[in-house]
């Protein structure tokens, strides 16, 4: 059976209620091609997104248009604005694919104010509360990196806890996820070895 957001759902959570199952069919599978954006900063993020194959990032353009890499989600990755914030503001960020991927979307209620079908289905809160943890972890990690450990380090544990982020993104949208510029990223790989001359 080819891989479906419904099937991938119910592997990862169980057979779901009737409501929830006819929600979880109304997903689309979609082809975006590397730049294509899937949301600009002022829109509303308005669906769940699974990412069959590819890479998505999330960026912040500042006053002068320098992006800002937030985070990457690559095969098999979740996506959704978990928060009632998210759902309900505009958000302040840009996503697209870094290559070209198949991406399931699951749209919401267009009342940013309704709740999910899946509100009140212990699975699913069950799989909120791990990324909402897994999320806040990864941001005090983060600020406790840039903090406290040099660029050489941060790029150390990079490679450690991500692996595929160095084999599939590009060298300057790690340096700008790390705060250095892909310059300095690329003497400091070259200074560890990494470059093959």
């Amino acid at each position: 059976m080819p891989p479906s957001l419904p099937l991938f759902l119910t592997q990862l959570l169980g057979p779901p209620p009737e409501a929830i199952g006819t929600w979880w069919a109304s997903a689309e599978r979609r082809v975006f091609e590397r730049g294509q954006p899937l949301l600009h900063a002022g829109e509303h993020w308005r669906h769940l997104w699974w990412v069959e194959r590819g890479a998505l990032r999330l960026y912040y353009l500042d006053r002068d248009g320098a992006e800002s890499n937030k985070n990457f989600f690559l095969d098999g990755a979740l996506c959704w604005p978990i928060t009632p914030t998210l759902r309900q503001q505009p958000v302040m960020f840009h996503v697209e694919p870094l290559e070209d991927s198949v991406v399931w979307t699951l749209p919401f209620p267009a009342d940013a104010d309704a709740p999910l079908p899946s509100v009140g289905w212990a699975p699913w809160a069950a799989l909120e509360h791990r990324v909402l943890c897994a999320l806040l972890d990864g941001k005090m990690q983060r600020e406790q990196k840039f903090l406290q450990l040099s660029a050489r380090q941060r790029y150390v544990h990079l490679l450690e806890q991500h692996p595929d982020w160095a084999e599939r993104i590009a060298l300057k949208h790690l340096a700008s996820y790390l705060g250095v510029t892909d310059v300095s990223l690329s003497r400091l790989r070259s200074e560890m070895g990494l470059i093959k001359g």
